[in-house]
């Protein structure tokens, strides 16, 4: 029967490209870890770099960030706060800089993200989106790639530790899956995630995830047959080793996989702030 998962879904990294750069936030919590993954990507040699996921707006954090400028790019993996919410006040401290992201509420000075496989050069780094959507309706991960070296930024589709939420109603379960399917072909490469420590591999995390949500699933499918009615019923036995404090987390997760699953429950979904981690 699958636990809940703590511990990271694939071996640590032991170093990253030099050209790779973690500042964390500082807003740890059960739901964010050890704060939010603030990711900076430099060339060696470039006039400028590429940020991912500003963060909170956490003054001391984002002075931070701006003190690795000069910055070309602020990229986003997915709207939730803790990745957003210092997007603008960055921007600004960096001249202006374009915020591109899925969700146009959260793009500044250029389009949305809209095309699965869209590259973006200038900054010596081959930089190439990839559609994941789930964990939020607006989920994307980014390969970036430089000198032979490569990574994938995951967002919280895939975190350092434990697994994460699918956020419903805007996560989807079957599109989270298919996400993991898609991450599960880079293989070898480190994943770097929006929570937590850098992974050695994303294809080893996105195996492990996919395993995970399965054998989830069936533990779903056993509660409703032995007559689990709601989807706190659902949560009761299948994240009984969860926190109590974290089961309204889970019921997200739960209410995805009933939808998933064609099980009704006759109750209307509760609303989705922007925390993570389930």
């Amino acid at each position: 029967m699958s636990g809940h998962v703590t511990a990271p879904a694939a071996a640590l990294a032991d170093e990253l490209p030099t050209w790779v750069t973690l500042l964390r936030a500082p807003n740890p919590g059960p739901m964010t870890l050890d704060g939010t993954n603030t990711w900076v990507l430099r060339a060696p040699a470039a006039e400028s770099g590429v940020v991912v996921d500003p963060g909170p707006a956490d003054e001391g954090h984002l002075t931070r960030i701006a003190e690795h400028g000069p910055v070309g790019l602020i990229l986003i993996t997915h709207g939730h706060p803790d990745h957003t919410e210092g997007a603008a006040r960055l921007s600004e401290l960096l001249g202006g800089v374009h915020v591109l992201a899925v969700d146009p509420a959260h793009t500044i000075g250029g389009d949305p993200l809209t095309e699965p496989g869209e590259q973006f050069g200038g900054f010596g780094l081959d930089i190439r989106l990839l559609d994941t959507p789930g964990h939020t309706a607006d989920s994307v991960c980014f390969l970036v790639e430089h000198g032979g070296e490569r990574v994938v930024l995951t967002g919280d589709t895939i975190l350092g530790r434990g697994t994460t939420v699918v956020a419903h109603p805007d996560g989807h379960l079957g599109d989270y899956l298919a996400s993991l399917e898609l991450l599960s072909a880079y293989r070898g490469i480190p994943a770097l995630p929006g929570h937590g420590p850098a992974l050695a591999d994303c294809a080893a995390a996105a195996d492990f995830y996919l395993a995970h949500r399965r054998a989830r699933l069936d533990q779903v499918r056993a509660a409703v047959a032995a007559g689990a009615s709601t989807p706190a019923d659902v949560v009761a036995v299948v994240y009984a080793d969860v926190d109590r404090s974290l089961w309204w987390a889970a019921e997200w997760s739960v209410r995805a996989q009933l939808e998933y699953l064609g099980v009704g429950t006759g109750e209307s979904a509760p609303g989705v702030s922007g925390l993570e981690h389930m």
